[in-house]
């Protein structure tokens, strides 16, 4: 990895590169949420565009509704969002389990809104039940439905972290125990926020937590996510979406971005949200290395 030394001329190099890249009048604008992920997305996508000779605008760092809404109103061209969020938030259907299916309905309801979804990866950025690897082995537990055989033969022994809303939702814990066919029991469930779940797991304060597949923490504490074996939690399968009057202007984006979406699986955004929020990389640094890494970016 380049040190954060190297920043500074990093950055240089990208503005000389895409300022020279708006002589072709290829000009696209990239947007992103508000969380560690999806700033190295847009930061990959706009370095990848740039190499391919596109002016590339960036526009992060805003709420998911802001993005979406900006997708659809021409303000973003292009942004890489999650099935789940698209099916379930934004078109307000049922979810469905099967990844392909979710994203051929993303697709198909989307083209109403004039966007276009294209090239979906392996990351899939979904609910998930970890627990340290140490308890794992320990107890034998490596799925959801290892842990109902363990929790229905030893009733009241395992404790369990999760936020209010997991704990409440029908599409969260009191699902996952309804189609598994167990029950924490009373008092087993501790209610505390997100951010505190895992670390509760570290401290031994719960067997078990909620988590999602792509968290930095599941790196740091050495956890080990229970197969979803029954796949109750639906995917959230990140793809681009692009503006369709866009996508029609320059359809190489698609291959441009299909390079991106062939080579990223969960473990590695895993790995990438670990180098930023756990060991406090640049984002910028963290992309352009693993683009160079990963052979989709020659190192200038």
């Amino acid at each position: 990895m380049i040190n954060s030394l190297k920043l500074i001329p990093l950055l240089v190099i990208v503005l000389i590169l895409s300022a020279c890249s708006g002589v072709t009048g290829k000009e696209v604008t990239v947007g992103g949420k508000n969380f560690t992920e999806q700033y190295l997305l847009s930061e990959m996508t706009a370095f990848l565009l740039v190499e391919e000779g596109f002016k590339v605008n960036q526009m992060n760092n805003l709420g998911s509704s802001v993005v979406r809404s900006a997708l659809i109103n021409g303000q973003v061209d292009m942004m890489w969002e999650y099935t789940g969020t698209a099916l379930i938030t934004y078109m307000g259907e049922e979810s469905i389990s099967d990844p392909e299916a979710a994203f051929d309905r993303v697709k198909e309801l989307d083209s109403e809104n004039n966007i276009h979804w294209m090239n979906m990866s392996e990351v899939n950025n979904t609910y998930a039940l970890a627990m340290t690897s140490e308890r794992s082995e320990e107890l034998g537990i490596t799925s959801i439905s290892d842990l109902a055989d363990y929790i229905n033969d030893n009733p009241g022994e395992l404790t369990m972290a999760a936020d209010a809303e997991f704990a409440n939702r029908s599409d969260g814990l009191p699902g996952v125990e309804e189609t598994y066919g167990f029950s924490f029991g009373s008092g087993q469930v501790k209610q505390m926020d997100l951010g505190l779940t895992q670390r509760s797991l570290d401290n031994e304060q719960v067997d078990v937590s909620v988590a999602f597949e792509t968290d930095a923490t599941i790196r740091s504490y050495d956890l080990v996510v229970l197969e979803d074996d029954e796949r109750f939690f639906p995917p959230y399968r990140i793809a681009v979406t692009i503006n369709e009057e866009v996508f029609e202007e320059y359809p190489e984006i698609e291959e441009i971005t299909a390079r991106l979406a062939d080579r990223l699986d969960s473990n590695i955004m895993r790995e990438l949200n670990y180098l930023v929020d756990i060991e406090g990389q640049s984002v910028s640094v963290v992309a352009y290395d693993w683009l160079v890494e990963s052979g989709l970016l020659e190192e200038e």
